[in-house]
Formats: structure tokens, C-alpha cells, sequence
């Protein structure tokens, strides 16, 4: 009896495995022929680069592209997108925390040094020390420089923004970047520094957007454009203590002047009300006084002004005939004497 060798169960079975092994073989190759082949997002740029060079940008739309490792597909944002960023080079670094809080809890711990004490404040033009935490939005303008600086472009952006905002706080006093002193800020004389506070965002994008430039020109273009800056300044905790210490000394300060400004106001007022009512009785009293004295003088004046004029030359013995009366009935004795003798009496009188 002769036995078919294709109804073999092992051979059989083979063939069941090499069929299945070719079709799983056909499938990776397939998968793997059209890995590249895919459909790029609104949000998304794709670029291509091709055996270790950039070859091409591709847009949002379908991608076609030869699978790797003859092409590699780089997913970016699109042009439209805004990206944040948080700079981390302006901010108090972990250390510097941790030495300024175990200080805090023990009164005797040694004073930081200055890279400690340092980190993360920025000087400005009138000496004063500001904290600033920035947050960029950026846009992707360049795929091709972006996908070549992707791995560096963010510590190199951390580098660019801080530089940028170093120079902005040194060409700028304190209170030209946040509100240092509130006392002043209705004051119309500081409506420039609140102007230049707006402008603070403007000019930071200004600069960095300049920056960004100037490294493009160099041919190490980061491929990206800034797009807005938030900037959120404060003051050190120590320096904000200070600060508030100060504007209590000055309110208060101010409070008194007030007080002392309304006593003398009132001492003023009270000094001129005594000054009034001294002129006004001294008028009056001098007044009286020249009344008086003229009613006692008028009969002289009289006497004197007729003499003068001779209109009634008997007046005047007539006058002393009416007033010696008088004086010669206050005295005791009176004795007379003829002006024409020249003999010498010696008249004694009574102690």
C-alpha cells in the first residue's frame, strides 16, 4: 500500500507555518513600508529628514514619506501654535531656599554668601532688588532651524530671556518695573513710571525678538519668535518688610505733619484772634484817651487861639478870675505879695 507524502501531517504543518510566517513577513514589511505615510494635524508641521539631513517640511495635510532609515519624521508645532515657556534662570534657586529657610529657624546660622544671596534677584538702576518670573509664548516661524536646535532650544531661550531682562531691569529704577511705593502712585508727577511699567512687556519681546534675530543673522537661528511675555515682579521678603516698615514711618510721619500743621493753624488763628481784640481795645482806649485829653486841652486851645489873634484880650483874667477861686478854696492860708516889691519874705510852713 503506497502512502501520499502531501498528506504527511508534518508537511502539512509546515506548510501552515511558512504561509503563516510569510504572511506576518509580508505585513511588518507593509507596516513598516508605510510607517511614514500619515496624516499630518492643523496644529502640526512635519519635517523630514532625510539619511541624517533635513530634507523637507511638510504642512498639515497627508505625509508621504520612505519609511526609516532612509527618512525620519519630526513632529512640530505649527506656526500657529503659541507655546509656554517658564524661565527657570531668573528664578531662587532650590539652595539658596533651603539656606534662606534654615536660617530663618535658627537665629544663629551663618549668613548666606553671596551666590546664595544672590540667586534669583536682579538689580536695578536706582539699586533697588526686584524678583521677576517670566512665562514667553513663542511661535515656531523656522521648522528647519527649530528641528535642528529642538534639544537646546529651551536652555538656550532660559539664557537669551535672562540676559534680555538683566539689561531691562539695569536700565530701569524700581519703581519703573512694579510698585515699589504706593503712596506714590497718585501722585501725577509719577504717571511717567507708570506709563514705562506698561511698556515693560513691549520692550522685553522687543529685545528678545531682536535677540532671536541677531542669532539667526549669526546662522544659529533658534527658529522661534516670541510672541508675548508675562512678566510677574515682586519684591524680596525682607526688602517687602522693609518696605512696609517704611511706609508706616511715613504714613504716620504724614499724620503727624497733618496734626502739627493743624495746631499751628489753630495757634495761628488764636494768636490773631488775641492780636485783633489787643488793637481793637487799644484803639478804643487810645481813642477814649485823646477824646479826654482833648476835652481838658479845648479851654487852653481856646485861650491860646484868641490870644493869638487878639479878639478878646480880657479872657485871659477873666479865666483866672473863674479858676483861682477854686484853688485858693483848697487852701488854708493864702498870703499875697506885690510882684513890684523886692523886699524878701521867708514863709514858714507847718510839717
Amino acid at each position: 500500500m503506497s502512502t501520499d507524502p502531501s498528506q504527511n501531517p508534518w508537511l502539512q504543518a509546515g506548510r501552515f507555518a511558512f504561509i503563516a510566517l510569510y504572511a506576518v513577513t509580508a505585513l511588518v514589511a507593509l507596516r513598516w513600508a508605510t510607517s511614514n505615510i500619515a496624516q499630518v494635524d492643523p496644529q502640526n508641521a512635519a519635517v523630514v529628514v532625510r539619511m541624517g539631513t533635513l530634507d523637507r517640511v511638510q504642512n498639515a495635510g497627508l505625509l508621504l514619506a520612505w519609511p526609516p532609515p532612509f527618512e525620519r519624521v519630526l513632529l512640530l508645532p505649527s506656526a500657529e501654535s503659541v507655546l509656554e515657556h517658564r524661565v527657570t534662570g531668573l528664578a531662587r534657586s532650590a539652595a539658596a531656599r533651603a539656606a534662606e529657610m534654615s536660617s530663618e529657624d535658627d537665629d544663629e546660622a551663618a549668613p548666606l554668601n553671596d551666590a546664595l544671596a544672590g540667586s534669583g534677584y536682579l538689580l536695578t538702576g536706582d539699586a533697588g532688588i526686584v524678583q521677576m518670573d517670566l512665562r514667553v509664548f513663542y511661535k515656531v516661524t523656522e521648522p528647519r532651524d527649530y528641528a535642528l536646535q529642538r534639544d537646546h532650544l529651551l536652555p538656550a531661550l532660559d539664557r537669551l530671556v535672562t540676559r534680555t531682562a538683566l539689561a531691562a531691569c539695569a536700565a530701569r529704577d524700581l519703581d519703573t518695573i512694579l510698585v515699589a511705593r504706593p503712596e506714590l502712585v497718585a501722585d501725577s508727577a509719577n504717571s511717567a513710571a507708570a506709563e514705562q511699567r506698561e511698556k515693560l512687556r513691549g520692550e522685553l519681546v522687543q529685545s528678545i525678538n531682536a535677540r532671536l534675530m541677531s542669532l539667526k543673522q549669526a546662522g544659529n537661528g533658534l527658529g522661534i519668535e516670541i510672541a508675548r511675555v508675562d512678566v510677574q515682579s515682586s519684591l524680596p521678603p525682607a526688602t517687602v518688610g522693609a518696605f512696609n516698615a517704611v511706609l508706616t514711618a511715613s504714613q504716620q510721619a504724614e499724620r503727624n505733619v497733618a496734626e502739627a500743621r493743624s495746631d499751628a493753624a489753630w495757634s495761628v488763628q488764636q494768636a490773631t484772634q488775641a492780636a485783633d481784640r489787643l488793637l481793637q481795645s487799644s484803639e478804643a482806649t487810645a481813642a477814649e484817651r485823646l477824646a479826654k485829653a482833648q476835652s481838658d486841652t479845648a479851654a487852653v486851645q481856646q485861650l491860646a487861639q484868641s490870644m493869638r489873634d487878639g479878639v478878646d484880650p480880657g479872657l485871659l483874667e477873666r479865666v483866672y478870675r473863674e479858676r483861682i477861686k477854686a484853688v485858693l478854696a483848697k487852701a488854708g492860708s493864702v498870703t499875697t505879695v506885690d510882684p513890684r516889691d523886692d523886699a524878701k519874705l521867708i514863709l514858714s510852713g507847718t510839717e
